[in-house]
């Protein structure tokens, strides 16, 4: 049977969750697998596992549940290995690498932000801001909305305008959040959104960072920032070594987060 991972934390964690329940339906119980300093949270993987929400959420309780008390490296849903020894092998190979990133991701949180445009808003300013649209704006509207050609090349400049308005936008967000961040995941480009950037926070002082989300706002008001976490810290735990990233079926060295994507 294929073992489900998880998360990786050190063989010394205080609160692995030993015994509570896991993905599946009935649900499968996690248990603890321990290679020289690390340890591995798993449980049997059921057959024919999909995203569904009960998983989500069983997935997300088990890296709540020992995060709490210890770092944990979460792995992305779905991480599978062929069976307990692959994840043991796995976690012998990257020792150095996974001892590495827990220190560097101890008391660390993430939190995930995307940013839309409210359309009438930012449609404002690129009229308020581009004379030769507002002046052809003016011209079609005189003239009864003008021909198609005048509307044609209207609606090109206004969508080029608010292409370019988005990377601006996009790029002064960031720089505002990097300050009180301690560093920065850029996610996938993702329809809809402007920016999906994920930053590293101290879990017990994110004051300075949701402030800075807060000036974010009131700054760039024409823009809709979406806040996701405190989070595991997803997009910051490297898969490690190219090499062997096919050691344990791709999922043990690939983590990544299902909370991230919100």
């Amino acid at each position: 049977m294929s073992t489900y991972v998880y998360g990786i934390a050190a063989r010394s964690h205080p609160g692995l969750p030993d015994g509570m329940d896991g993905v599946g339906d009935p649900a499968r119980p996690v248990r603890i697998l321990k290679e020289g300093e690390l340890a591995a949270i798993v449980s049997d993987a059921p057959e024919g596992l999909r995203p569904k929400r009960r998983d989500l959420v069983a997935h997300q309780n088990v890296l709540s549940e020992a995060g709490a008390a210890g770092c944990v490296l979460p792995m992305r849903f779905g991480s599978l290995a062929p069976d307990d020894a692959a994840v043991t092998g796995v976690l012998a190979e990257r020792a150095e690498h996974y001892q590495e990133r827990l220190r560097a991701l101890d008391g660390k949180v993430e939190y995930n932000i995307k940013a839309t445009h409210i359309e009438e808003a930012v449609l404002h300013h690129v009229m308020a801001e581009d004379p030769e649209i507002r002046s052809l704006a003016e011209a079609n509207r005189q003239a009864g909305g003008g021909s198609y050609e005048q509307k044609l090349r209207l609606g090109e400049m206004v969508a080029a305008a608010v292409k370019a308005k988005e990377a601006e936008d996009g790029a002064a967000v960031q720089r505002l959040l990097e300050q009180a961040a301690e560093a920065i995941s850029v996610g996938p480009e993702s329809t809809g959104w402007l920016l999906n950037i994920s930053f590293l926070v101290d879990r017990d002082e994110p004051g300075p960072f949701l402030t800075a989300v807060d000036q974010a706002r009131e700054s760039l008001p024409h823009l809709e920032l979406r806040v996701n976490g405190p989070l595991p810290p997803y997009s910051f735990v490297d898969p490690g070594p190219a090499e062997h990233a096919g050691s344990a079926a791709g999922g043990v060295g690939a983590a990544g987060g299902v909370g991230a994507e919100g």
